[in-house]
């Protein structure tokens, strides 16, 4: 197919867009540091080479677990809440005062379009670190329980939330600025100290903010500690070391369940944000006009790299093939290209191993019986991928039931309201869902039967600092921002003393 991307979007990669020379360094104990090996990061529109990022192995991981351990255990860190506002205030401005940069740096290495910076790839994550510096000023870290008389003496009770302990942040690739914040911001504020690892294939936007907390933070020594680097090995450490008391990860289902098992041997702390394959549930009396916006565009937002988009378009069988020519019309519409551009839509997927994938999931359908109604193709340079509506889609099919992470919308015929929940609810994931219809009560119905835990009626945003976010069965454990995502990293202890006199 046609290339998307200019020669000269190629050739100002190459010349050093926002550096093809960069080189970015890791946070470990207060300093930035190299290590012995480093590896390329590549500019997914182009396929050219972007920067260099240090290839941290064990030592460099042992060294960042064992400054964390240091900060927690003998700086004050956990118990000084004035501190730590005064370190997120801090760490807040300088992201906004940066926020050219990072955008630049995050389009190129993540492949987001520039609109998305200006929301959950950039901006809207830097006002997750701001929420929790407002939550701290009334949160309470002690709740104080009623006394009680024991054998003839009061006993005074309370309970106090103290900070879990050092914290193994795994990121993924898809939204580095979103994922870090998200847990580096509560684990702050709850106290904790932190090692993150990069997602391998966008180590440098996540270099980039251990850079910024290094240089223009009062953020301790050890506090926060970033690494990047493509050894599996590495990712076992920090899930299994004896000086690791929490471990968060966002990614894949398989590997969330493996981290959970590795990390069961010490029974730590585990929180997971996982896959997802949310249903939208187009009811009869819905604006089909809006229906295919919806399920066009959320399925080309950020090339479709979302865990919780909607990649079901679930739609009553007589309406099913109106729909299905609408929406094509709608992705025929998607501007895809240079996602630098602000005028595009859709850039690429993040590498040509992932664009594999995707396609190899796209032809195994069709073989299985799915009607494909546009799309399907590779486009070069880079590692784009078409828009893809496939219509008539078994409910059970591998499309149907498994993650694809790329623009890819199936279409699923159903029978009445029951036949729609049962087919949304025939999943091993439960992260987020949708309804469209006009009657409000009859949407907010049909809400209450999906298991998810995210659910958007006509079009209602959930997604924001303020909200708990997470998933039922096989897309989670825990709950990542609002009030919840601070509690995950807090322990409690319950108090009782006997009043004297």
């Amino acid at each position: 197919m046609e290339s998307v991307v200019s020669q000269e979007t190629i050739e100002r990669d190459a010349g050093n867009p926002a550096g093809s020379g960069l080189r970015k360094r890791l946070l470990i104990g207060g300093e930035l540091v190299d290590a012995s090996s480093s590896y390329e990061s590549i500019n997914p529109a182009t396929g050219a080479v972007l920067g260099t990022a240090p290839d941290a192995g064990i030592d460099e991981a042992e060294r960042a677990i064992a400054a964390a351990r240091e900060a927690f255990d003998n700086s004050g860190w956990s118990t000084d809440v004035e501190l730590r506002k005064r370190c997120l205030t801090q760490l807040a401005a300088v992201l906004r005062e940066h926020a050219d940069d990072l955008r630049e740096l995050t389009i190129a290495e993540v492949g987001a379009t520039r609109t998305l910076t200006y929301g959950n790839q950039l901006d809207a994550p830097i006002g997750i670190v701001e929420y929790y510096t407002g939550l701290l000023d009334g949160y309470a870290f002690t709740e104080e329980l009623s006394s009680i008389e024991v054998r003839g003496q009061e006993n005074k009770r309370w309970v106090e939330k103290e900070a879990a302990g050092v914290v193994s942040a795994i990121i993924a690739y898809n939204y580095p600025n979103q994922l870090a914040l998200a847990k580096l911001a509560p684990a702050l504020a709850a106290g904790c100290t932190v090692v993150l690892k990069a997602a391998p294939d966008t180590p440098l936007i996540t270099l980039a903010l251990g850079e910024l907390i290094a240089e223009h933070t009062d953020i301790p020594a050890g506090v926060v500690n970033i690494i990047a680097g493509q050894s599996v090995e590495v990712g076992k450490l920090l899930t299994t070391h004896p000086d690791v008391d929490v471990v968060t990860f966002t990614g894949s289902t398989p590997v969330g369940k493996q981290i959970m098992a590795a990390a069961s041997e010490s029974l730590k702390r585990v929180f997971l944000e996982l896959g997802g394959k949310s249903a939208l549930i187009v009811l009869d009396d819905a604006d089909l006009q809006q229906a295919a916006m919806f399920g066009a565009f959320t399925i080309c937002t950020h090339a479709g790299q979302g865990c919780a988009l909607t990649t079901r378009l679930l739609v009553p069988r007589a309406l099913h093939d109106q729909l299905a020519e609408m929406v094509a019309g709608m992705l025929g519409h998607v501007a895809v290209g240079d996602p630098g551009d602000a005028k595009t839509y859709m850039g690429p997927l993040i590498s040509e191993k992932q664009r594999d994938k995707v396609d190899g999931m796209v032809q195994r359908a069709v073989a299985d019986g799915a009607r494909l109604v546009c799309g399907g193709t590779k486009i070069e340079p880079g590692f784009f991928y078409s828009a893809t509506l496939l219509a008539d889609v078994d409910p059970d099919s591998e499309i149907a039931q498994e993650e694809v992470f790329g623009p890819v919308l199936v279409m699923i015929p159903y029978d009445d309201d029951d036949d729609a929940v049962r087919i949304a609810n025939n999943s091993k994931y439960g992260l987020s869902g949708g309804v469209l219809s006009a009657d409000d009560d009859r949407a907010h119905g049909i809400g209450k039967r999906i298991r998810t835990g995210t659910f958007s009626i006509n079009g209602g945003n959930y997604f924001t600092p303020d909200v708990p976010f997470g998933g039922y069965k096989q897309s989670g454990i825990g709950r990542e921002m609002g009030v919840a995502g601070l509690e995950e990293f807090l322990e409690l202890k319950a108090y009782a003393a006997t009043v004297k006199g």
